[in-house]
């Protein structure tokens, strides 16, 4: 069984600092929904104020319709995975799955029949009576799932759970999260700072800066139309060329930068004098310029080979490197390093949006 998860303009203050500020959305029962952004940002606050060890400066937060005002921790249908799994080093694989239901008082002969069944959901059938020293770190994350579901929560509340294991395991428990939940069928909250597990993993994403959600959208929302210029530097690689438009027909403003003037899809009704910032992913841009498509130039400072693709970097207009990726593939010749390339794009996979703040370096 699953509950939503409503947020209505909850704020969360600390004294004067405001960590949360105004954030309202509804998460739906059973989905996977993550909260990503930078350290700081509010996410884990949000995460701490659903399970019940924080109560809302204002706002309410509801689980499966109800008001969760005065509820504690222990009396909400949640769990909690934390970020360092919280796992009792003296107990066996089994008797840490189960603890949750020894503290309510279940049997010996019903905490090891769910056991049993646990194990074989996160494909450790059979390996109830080891110690915690005997698994490894995805073994481990496994069984602080298995931990959490044993009680049956209706949402399951995972900080940055993935933030201590190597990359590939990393990559390789994204796969096994997600399809735990879609076994079980219960809402996961997620809670990271890494656009990777967020992308690969969510129904939905919320995008957080400063206490403050920037955006909410599915993953290829959030990367192909972003709603702020923090969301377009934040999530995936991005080269931002702030200006002034000079000119908006349609759905397509023209922005005058230091690179020229550079064309773009104009979803926010920009017009001509306002600030703006136009944004072209590297794997957007081009080395190999057509007719149809926007151009400038600029300096090569350095290339980088990575295997199945090559970063080129050329001067930007500040601190910013411009970043050009070209798949292996492709066939397009790369320049050598203080040569002069021209780079060109086609508008539609150019995005200007107004002036903001942008994710920091």
């Amino acid at each position: 069984m699953s509950a939503g998860v409503e947020l209505d303009h909850i704020t969360v203050r600390f004294g004067d600092f405001t960590a949360v500020d105004n954030a309202a959305l509804d998460i739906k029962g059973g989905e996977f929904f993550s909260f990503l952004g930078p350290s700081g940002c509010g996410k884990t606050t949000i995460l701490r104020t659903v399970s019940g060890f924080l109560e809302p400066s204002e706002g309410t937060v509801r689980i499966g319709g109800k008001d969760m005002r005065g509820i504690g921790p222990n009396r909400r249908p949640t769990a909690l995975i934390f970020q360092n799994l919280a796992l009792f080093p003296l107990m066996s694989v089994a008797e840490n799955i189960t603890y949750g239901l020894r503290v309510q008082g279940a049997d010996k002969t019903t905490r090891m029949r769910k056991a049993d069944e646990l194990l074989q959901l996160i494909a450790l059938p059979g390996q109830g009576n080891k110690q915690m020293s005997e698994l490894s770190g995805g073994q481990k994350q496994r069984v602080a799932i298995a931990r959490a579901l044993c009680v049956q929560p209706q949402v399951l509340l995972l900080d940055e759970p993935l933030s201590a294991l190597d990359l590939k395991l990393r990559q390789h428990m994204r796969n096994e999260l997600r399809t735990i939940q879609r076994m079980v069928g219960i809402t996961f909250i997620y809670i990271t700072h890494d656009q990777g597990e967020a992308l690969t993993m969510s129904d939905r994403i919320a995008v957080m800066n400063d206490g403050v959600i920037q955006q909410v959208a599915d993953g290829k929302t959030i990367y192909d139309e972003p709603a702020t210029a923090f969301v377009a530097s934040f999530v995936g690689e991005n080269n931002p060329f702030a200006g002034t438009v000079k000119d908006a027909n349609g759905s397509f403003a023209v922005i005058d930068t230091r690179f020229g003037k550079l064309r773009g899809r104009n979803p926010r009704g920009l017009k001509a004098g306002d600030k703006a910032i136009l944004f072209v992913r590297p794997e957007s841009a081009r080395l190999t310029p057509g007719a149809t498509e926007t151009t400038f130039t600029s300096k090569v400072k350095s290339v980088a080979f990575e295997g199945n693709m090559t970063h080129v970097f050329l001067e930007g207009a500040g601190k910013k490197d411009i970043t050009v990726t070209v798949g292996r593939h492709i066939g397009a010749a790369i320049p050598e390093q203080g040569s002069v390339a021209t780079v060109s794009y086609e508008a539609e996979l150019g995005l200007a949006l107004p002036e903001g703040k942008m994710a920091r370096e």
